[in-house]
């Protein structure tokens, strides 16, 4: 648990690992490698559940040798560890690429905010007001705040209840490994519509109960910054389905609630506009500042994350 525990405060020190030798590379490589072979079969959705499996197999095999050979040294193997999980586990990459968008609007910048935006979401941003690139922002920090944090933790922590370190490191990137699945392949689109099927599916498996418990989570952590919980609890419960992906909505709505603005509807995507359900209460105006808020929502909910952590690791050791 102490490792969970590090890892977490490195990804606030140092954020994602850039320059360094990143597993989720590494698990690109594999799913391009197996979807080359798969993609060509006839019957796209057997196809697409069979390339799902051999891509977790040989995950969990490429990672069960790499900790293999490391645990000839005492020394490398946690340090092995320890990086498996802190490359999970960085969640300063959600605050280090949407805060740019904030500084640009700030700065009275709607090209640059655009730009920034670009980079992040998949929805076209040329056409977006000031109050369309906020919203947008926050939807990306409520959204991945479950999917690239919550959800990893949540994963982590239970391997490290069945298997220690070495259990946590294995369903940490397992999960991982169909999060990365599921953005390269579980698009619902021709080409991707039946090969990617079984990975989607598994993707809204694995997040069902992460996300919901995260929503929660963040309510309180927000509750502690004096947002109203009320008013969180209120629009969580009322608009956390409002989504065709049955987890996405769980945590933009929990921030949706607490900063009082509206999230969701209709947006551009490859110049077709497609309506979307509106989350939230209309209070005021979405503006900058409230990039910045939920960065501090975020905050504060893995730090209560890491409370619990400890609170855990303490009932364990009794």
């Amino acid at each position: 648990m102490v490792y969970l525990i590090a890892a977490i405060f490195l990804g606030a020190f140092f954020g994602d690992p850039k320059r360094l030798l990143h597993p989720a590379t590494g698990i690109r490589g594999i799913i391009r490698f197996w979807e080359k072979r798969f993609y060509q079969k006839e019957d796209k959705k057997r196809a697409g559940l069979t390339f799902c499996w051999v891509v977790l197999i040989t995950a969990v095999a490429v990672i069960g040798l790499i900790l293999w050979l490391a645990s000839r040294s005492y020394t490398l193997y946690w340090v092995v560890v320890l990086y498996f999980l802190y490359s999970a586990l960085t969640w300063r990459s959600l605050k280090d690429t949407t805060l740019p968008v904030a500084l640009s609007l700030f700065n009275e910048d709607l090209s640059q905010a655009k730009r920034e935006l670009s980079h992040i979401v998949r929805r076209d941003t040329q056409n977006l007001d000031k109050a369309g690139i906020v919203r947008a922002a926050v939807e990306t920090i409520g959204k991945n705040y479950i999917g690239g944090m919550f959800s990893v933790l949540f994963f982590a922590t239970l391997g490290y209840a069945v298997g220690g370190a070495v259990g946590a490191v294995m369903l940490a990137w397992l999960f991982k490994a169909v999060s990365i699945m599921d953005s390269m392949v579980g698009y619902d689109n021709e080409q991707y519509s039946d090969f990617g099927y079984a990975c989607a599916k598994l993707d809204d498996a694995l997040n069902f109960i992460p996300a919901r418990l995260g929503g929660v989570i963040a309510l309180i952590a927000g509750t502690c910054l004096r947002y109203s919980f009320i008013r969180g609890w209120k629009v969580f419960l009322r608009d956390r389905k409002k989504h065709k992906n049955p987890n996405s909505a769980h945590g933009q709505s929990a921030f949706a609630g607490l900063l009082g603005i509206t999230l969701g509807g209709g947006a551009e995507y490859n110049g077709v506009f497609k309506e979307r359900p509106k989350i939230g209460d209309d209070l005021k105006e979405p503006e900058a500042s409230d990039i910045l808020r939920a960065h501090s929502i975020l905050d504060a909910s893995v730090a209560l994350c890491v409370l619990i952590l400890l609170c855990l690791f303490g009932l364990y050791r009794i």
